[in-house]
């Protein structure tokens, strides 16, 4: 449900980002937005679903899987007036500091462009306090196990924008539109919240909004708040530090990196955010003494990471080996040449060398979180953000000179560098983890078994392109990706591996209950 939720938001947004483009182009007024958007957007990042998950989650789960719900009740809605407060100070300061942050993010700004830009984030700064809102919403749904609803949320905020880009986009000047599209983002931020209330007002029956801090668990989930809010603001630094850094590439740098994000973060999103997020209020309900709960949060958790590898393992194959063929079908027309497509294969097949480590990394977070312990990844996370910013500016500013290779292509070692750190940061919170509730991990079979599927697959998919080649990008796609993925499934399927299995049988239920 996390996963159907996520790709029918990003499918939006995807729509959203093309209509956009149709209208707007790369004039100033887009960069106005753009710009514009990026900065109340920090403050949806720090306090948003990440957060709030991980500090407020855990406990209000944890009352239900008890049947206090009288204090669930009073916990959420504590909670609730405890953003009520915070966010709109931030909010409000936002709208007095507008010009200084427009100083620090976009410096180079001016005259009406800057003006513009101004005039954007004033407006859409209250749009991102209703976003934070609409995160402990998607806490309280989560916690009674209703996912859908949370995760679709998202799709009637890019409705909102792309009507409104629709609706005037040709009889508005661009600036006028930039300004007609900012309050139908804040209309949507809205309109996102208030799909979600009414289900939570019927689940949180005992929902009590008052700003009292008496409770154990509202100070337990406060106190939890602080590092994984420094969590949440490590990640942003580290994004900050990697466009930063691209921007001392040649031209192309930072919008590949761009590109290449935007395809990297799919499978994150669509199966490490999808499992991490259904199992964490399942580990914060577990009960019983230290060696029940170790047992059970274990047992969830190495099934958690079998079922993201499945998935996580041919994604990122498939980024390494057949990159050109996934960028093109995405990106290739217009000014987006072939060159480009080979360029963004070489930062996303970067990418991938993480991929697998980042995204399990977000489940064993989750069960860090489960257990009331946020501190442990927010030490792992700066150490990790630490090792990307060295190891990024070495391998992108010193190491294409070294290899007598062009500078731009710096861009793809910024990228296998923070995967490289990865790779850390998740052996660190596997190992620290597994001195309280015991071995975790994929079995070494099984990581071969996929692995081995994966290569075969691609082995497969390699010969077809190459036989078929050239083709327009969609055709490239259907002769070449479906052929993997069939030879992928068929592979795991003859060594056995169980999530095979169970997937074609879901998909087999799926498809009995829609004929029905």
């Amino acid at each position: 449900m996390v996963g159907t939720g996520i790709l029918l938001s990003r499918l939006a947004g995807l729509i959203r980002d093309r209509v956009f483009a149709h209208y707007f182009g790369n004039s100033d007024a887009a960069d106005a937005f753009r710009a514009a958007f990026r900065i109340p957007n920090i403050l949806q990042n720090l306090f948003g679903e990440g957060v709030l998950s991980a500090s407020f989650i855990p406990a209000y789960a944890g009352l239900l899987a008890r049947r206090n719900t009288k204090e669930a009740g009073e916990v959420a809605g504590a909670i609730a007036a405890f953003l009520g407060l915070v966010v709109s100070i931030l909010v409000l300061f936002g709208l007095w500091a507008t010009p200084y942050l427009i100083a620090a993010i976009a410096p180079g700004f001016a005259g009406e462009k800057r003006e513009l830009c101004i005039h954007l984030v004033r407006i859409l700064f209250p749009g991102a306090g209703l976003l934070v809102f609409s995160a402990w919403c998607l806490g309280i749904l989560n916690s009674h196990r209703y996912f859908l609803v949370s995760y679709t949320a998202p799709v009637i905020w890019n409705a909102a924008i792309i009507g409104a880009l629709l609706t005037f986009g040709t009889s508005q000047p661009q600036f006028s539109l930039a300004t007609l599209t900012a309050w139908a983002s804040v209309l949507g931020s809205l309109l996102q919240l208030i799909v979600q209330i009414p289900l939570v007002l019927r689940l949180a029956k005992r929902l009590r909004l008052a700003l009292d801090f008496q409770s154990t668990e509202v100070r337990t989930v406060i106190r939890n708040f602080v590092p994984v809010f420094f969590s949440r603001g490590v990640v942003q630094i580290s994004a900050y530090i990697d466009s930063l850094i691209s921007s001392l590439l040649p031209t192309g740098a930072v919008a590949g990196l761009s590109y290449a994000q935007t395809l990297y973060t799919l499978p994150v999103s669509l199966f490490g955010m999808s499992v991490s997020a259904a199992e964490l209020p399942a580990m914060s309900g577990a009960l019983g003494n230290q060696e029940e709960v170790a047992g059970y949060l274990r047992t969830r958790l190495n099934s958690g990471l079998r079922r993201i590898a499945f998935f996580i393992v041919p994604s990122a194959m498939a980024f390494l080996a057949l990159g050109d063929v996934v960028t093109a079908t995405i990106y290739q027309s217009g000014r987006f040449l072939r060159a480009d497509t080979f360029y963004v294969w070489g930062i996303l097949a970067g990418s991938a060398v993480g991929l697998l480590a980042s995204t399990m990394g977000r489940l064993y977070a989750s069960t860090y979180y489960a257990l009331r312990d946020t501190r442990t990844p927010l030490r792992f996370a700066i150490l990790r953000v630490l090792l990307t910013t060295s190891l990024g500016y070495i391998a992108a500013i010193f190491l294409p000179p070294l290899l007598g290779i062009d500078s731009r292509w710096g861009v793809a070692g910024l990228t296998a560098s923070a995967g490289v750190a990865g790779w850390l940061e998740f052996l660190l919170l596997r190992k620290h983890l597994s001195r309280h509730i015991g071995h975790t991990g994929l079995p070494v079979s099984f990581t071969l078994q996929l692995w081995s599927a994966a290569v075969i697959g691609a082995g497969a998919a390699w010969i077809i392109k190459w036989a078929v080649s050239p083709l327009h990008p969609l055709a490239m796609a259907v002769l070449v990706l479906g052929p993997y993925v069939l030879v992928y499934l068929a592979m795991v399927l003859a060594f056995g591996v169980p999530e095979a299995h169970d997937a074609l049988g879901r998909a087999r239920r799926m498809m009995g209950s829609e004929l029905q």
